[in-house]
């Protein structure tokens, strides 16, 4: 028989904080829904905090879902942005400044009060967000709740992040001279090199605002953090990356893939029709197997000018079937002609967003070649055993693209003077255009090139 008081006990309310930018939020939406279900019969409740314009776009995504909506205990909750009204376009870095600033200051403290009146009074007992926003630890420890940021990258990346003043006293401002040195007194480093850092840990710009927001975070983590979710699975990461994790910080939970986290009410989503708005299910169905290159770079980043030029240019010249998920304000740096030529002969399908976890996709794209991978594609490829070249932008792709050629044996280092139209074409004939030689970047240690040993 339970004791007396823990059945007066109010049940669980957990307050979930995106941040509300890329696909982060939707990331985080997928976790509080999992969690939802899995605490329904303790009768707990979670309020996700998140701004008007993520709400709205996480609310049309969800309506287009299997599970048409969210579970009867968690809630949507408002919070501000902290952009002024009068300002009508704000650059998403912009924005992405004054939402931090205004978490900062007590922003997030705020939120967990209006979580609070949402929830008819039910005060917060568990704050759990995304890592980006830590000034949720203060807010949580103010409002006597354990802290657990969700971690949505790869588990090298956090560990270069929480060691970045380490680093930064080791390389000190030799970054550019010290590129191929590999970091051996690092635990859990030492079989990557200075190179395979992330922007923004020895070298780049230490103002920008993810950069900053991401050097806070990981002073923040080991002091505050009650434990961490990451999105690994047991086995995934190399050993060596998960003992040096643990020491710094004691309660990291293996929670991933993230991608396959389905909350109860989307049980049936396989046999479900899957939002597919382009028409990208259709076209695929018309494709051979294994010949369709799938190229995309996430939400958020996206290659130069001239690059997206160059790798359109070799996939059109490569003749293979090719399917792009491009942001729709990069179109226009496209080649003159080349969305109505791909469209003309039935090549190519440019839209700006693909159904990438629906199971059709899954089905048809399995072995197609990829290129590129956002942030969380790492483990959403690996989960569906597809090999893919990594293209880094400037984030933490290059000690991710290393952690891969460690682990998975992978091939190959990504040469950034051949990002373009030879790459683009090798990669969509047969996933085999990485560079044995010398190079910048990123998808492996020691010049490995790109490619899946069989």
């Amino acid at each position: 028989m339970a004791p007396a008081d823990a059945e007066s006990s109010p049940p669980p309310h957990v307050a979930v904080v995106a941040f509300p930018f890329s696909s982060h939020a939707a990331v985080l939406l997928s976790i509080a829904r999992a969690l939802a279900a899995a605490a329904a019969p303790s009768g707990a409740t979670l309020s996700f905090l998140s701004t008007a314009s993520s709400l709205a776009q996480l609310r049309k995504a969800s309506s287009a879902s299997a599970g048409h909506g969210l579970p009867g205990n968690l809630r949507f909750v408002e919070v501000p942005d902290g952009a002024p009204a009068a300002e009508e376009s704000v650059p998403v870095p912009r924005q992405m400044q004054l939402f931090m600033e205004a978490a900062e200051a007590g922003g997030v403290k705020a939120w967990l009060e209006a979580a609070r009146a949402a929830a008819g009074g039910a005060r917060v007992t568990c704050v759990v967000g995304d890592a980006f926003v830590w000034p949720a630890a203060d807010a949580a420890a103010s409002a006597g709740a354990p802290w657990v940021p969700v971690w949505t990258a790869a588990s090298c990346a956090l560990l270069a992040h929480v060691r970045t003043d380490a680093l930064r006293e080791d390389v000190g401002d030799q970054a550019a001279n010290r590129v191929d040195e590999p970091l051996i007194s690092h635990p859990g480093l030492a079989s990557y090199r200075v190179r395979d850092l992330p922007d923004g840990v020895v070298s780049g710009d230490f103002n920008y605002v993810i950069n900053l927001l991401v050097h806070r975070m990981g002073q923040c983590l080991p002091r505050s953090a009650a434990a961490v979710a990451l999105n690994t699975f047991p086995g995934l990461d190399p050993p060596d990356v998960t003992a040096a994790l643990a020491e710094i910080l004691p309660n990291c939970v293996p929670f991933g893939p993230y991608h396959l986290l389905l909350a109860e009410d989307d049980a049936d989503a396989d046999t479900a029709a899957p939002a597919d708005p382009h028409g990208c299910l259709a076209w695929l169905g018309r494709q051979p197997a294994r010949g369709v290159a799938y190229v995309s770079f996430g939400t958020v980043a996206c290659p130069r000018p001239d690059e997206l030029r160059e790798l359109a240019a070799g996939l059109e010249a490569s003749a293979a079937p090719f399917l792009w998920s491009l942001r729709e304000d990069s179109w226009t740096l496209l080649p003159p002609g080349f969305l109505d030529r791909a469209a003309g002969t039935g090549s190519g399908l440019v839209v700006p967003w693909a159904p990438q976890v629906a199971p059709p996709f899954r089905g048809r794209v399995r072995d197609a070649r990829r290129v590129g991978v956002g942030a969380g594609g790492r483990v959403q490829r690996g989960a569906h055993g597809v090999p893919p070249l990594l293209r880094r932008p400037a984030d933490e792709r290059a000690v991710r693209g290393a952690r891969v050629g460690v682990r998975r044996r992978v091939r190959g280092r990504h040469d950034e003077r051949r990002s373009g139209r030879g790459r683009g074409g090798a990669a969509a004939r047969g996933g085999r255009g990485a560079d044995e030689g010398k190079g910048q970047g990123a998808a492996g240690l020691g010049g490995r090139g790109v490619r899946a040993r069989r």
